[in-house]
């Protein structure tokens, strides 16, 4: 049953959640996100396993992160993907196990280290997004290319709010 792009009916919020009116956008916001994060977590856990057998599908976003990013000390990335310290240190000791990444002394700070992606790590990587990239290109192929820029210009805005409100969110926890 095709809508020409209205929003999908709602059944059973009567319009209220907890006394407060619902606009029927943001319900079906919701519930569409909820659909699309389902399915990049499984998709990352494939994409994952295409790097490497062994590989976790958390670390993925790590990977990514290293190849567009640069170097990292532990603490950045543990803080862009909001995790701890022991959480990272966990997953780092994994990657490096599996040769995808290196710690190299920071050269701002002889006591740090940064991790940065080795050699097998980057071929490894760039093979399995250059993969995932066409998948998108074929799913995609009947939008126009305006539409994409745009779904991926309001991605970007939506993410960049969250780590701004993420960032407020860390401070004011930091002054309590």
């Amino acid at each position: 049953m095709h809508n020409n792009g209205a929003l999908p009916p709602e059944r059973g919020e009567g319009g209220t959640v907890g006394g407060i009116g619902v606009d029927q956008a943001f319900l079906a916001l919701e519930r569409e996100l909820a659909v699309f994060l389902r399915r990049a977590r499984a998709a990352s856990g494939e994409l994952a396993r295409e790097v490497h057998p062994e590989l976790e599908s958390a670390a993925y976003g790590l990977l990514m992160r290293l190849e567009d990013a640069g170097p990292q000390r532990a603490t950045e990335l543990a803080s862009f993907v909001g995790v701890g310290k022991a959480t990272m240190s966990r997953q780092l000791r994994a990657l490096e196990g599996l040769g995808l990444v290196a710690r190299t002394p920071d050269p701002a700070d002889g006591r740090a280290f940064l991790v940065e992606l080795t050699e097998e790590g980057r071929s490894r990587f760039r093979a399995v997004r250059v993969a995932r990239r066409a998948r998108y290109a074929r799913r995609l192929a009947a939008w126009e290319r305006s539409e994409v820029a745009e779904l991926a210009r309001l991605l970007h805005r939506l993410n960049a709010e969250q780590e701004a409100d993420d960032r407020g969110q860390a401070a004011r926890a930091a002054q309590e």
